[in-house]
C-alpha cells in the first residue's frame, strides 16, 4: 500500500500524486456523505456531502452559473481522499495545506478544466463560510462571525439517508456536468 488509498470504487488513488483517471464523482460523493461537518462535534450527523449540496443550492439562490454551482458542490471534494482537518490547525500545516490544494485543482481541473476563475472560487469561498455560519449557528448556537451572512437559499439541517444524500450529490453532478463539458 506504498502512496495509494483503495476507494470505494476500488481504485488504487494517490493523493500527493493524483491522475485525472483515478478521481471518480462515485468515489467523492460516497466518502462525502458518509463524513461529518465539525469533526463529529454538532449534536447530530450532518454530513460533508450535506454541506456541498447546500453550497450549491445557494450558489444557484444567488444566480451562480454552472461553473461556479459544479465548484460549489465539488469545492470540499478532496477531503474525500484525505478527510479534513479543523480550520485553528490546518492553518499550522502548510504542506497539508499544499497537499489539499493540489488534490483540490486536479479535482477541478478534470470536471471544469480552465473554466474555475478567481472570481468563482471567490463566491465559492463566501458561500462556504456563510454556511459554516448557518450550520453552527443551527447546531451548536454559536455565531462564528459578527455579522451572519445572508442566505437566499433555504438549507434544512437535519439528518439525511447517506444513500439518499449519496444519490444526490451524484444527480446534482450528472446535472451540472453535463451543462459544461
Amino acid at each position: 500500500m506504498d502512496g495509494y488509498i483503495t476507494t470505494y470504487t476500488k481504485i488504487h488513488m494517490q493523493p500527493l500524486k493524483p491522475k485525472k483517471e483515478d478521481i471518480s464523482v462515485e468515489d467523492i460523493a460516497h466518502a462525502l456523505s458518509l463524513m461529518t461537518r465539525a469533526n463529529g462535534h454538532f449534536p447530530k450527523f450532518y454530513s460533508v456531502a450535506q454541506h456541498c449540496l447546500h453550497c450549491y443550492e445557494e450558489a444557484k439562490a444567488r444566480g451562480a452559473n454552472r461553473t461556479t454551482m459544479l465548484a460549489c458542490l465539488l469545492h470540499d471534494a478532496s477531503e474525500a481522499y484525505l478527510a479534513d482537518i479543523t480550520r485553528p490547525v490546518k492553518q499550522y500545516l502548510p504542506k497539508y495545506l499544499e497537499i489539499e490544494e493540489g488534490l483540490q485543482n486536479a479535482i477541478y481541473n478534470k470536471y471544469l478544466g480552465d473554466s474555475v476563475s478567481v472570481e468563482n472560487l471567490k463566491w465559492v469561498k463566501e458561500i462556504d463560510d456563510a454556511l459554516l455560519y448557518h450550520e453552527f449557528h443551527f447546531y451548536m448556537h454559536e455565531k462564528l462571525m459578527e455579522d451572519e451572512p445572508i442566505l437566499k437559499s433555504n438549507p434544512v439541517f437535519q439528518l439525511e439517508d447517506m444513500k439518499c444524500v449519496e444519490a444526490r450529490f451524484l444527480e446534482v453532478f450528472n446535472e451540472l456536468y453535463e451543462g459544461i463539458k
